[in-house]
């Protein structure tokens, strides 16, 4: 299965509406914090070229945030991202 890692803070509802997700998928990922961590936050703006959070990676392929997470999902090409058979 391949390795997601999500970057999110306590308060951000798009963070819980995308782990929301990966849980019902069954999917184990890594959430990265970066609330009062100003070199995490500099790590993820390097990876994702992009200030906000959620940004989900899974492997070294870079989704995006919760509504592009959201687009793969209602078009069935996260499964396959995410290693998931289809039944």
């Amino acid at each position: 299965m391949p390795h997601v890692v999500m970057y999110s803070t306590a308060i951000c509802p798009y963070c819980v509406r995308a782990k929301h997700l990966l849980e019902r998928k069954g999917v184990a990922f890594d959430e990265i914090r970066i609330d009062h961590d100003h070199q995490t936050v500099q790590e993820m703006t390097h990876r994702s070229n992009r200030h906000t959070v959620p940004q989900i990676f899974i492997d070294d392929y870079h989704v995006g945030g919760y509504d592009d997470l959201a687009s793969l999902e209602m078009s069935g090409r996260l499964d396959a991202l995410l290693g998931i058979a289809n039944e």
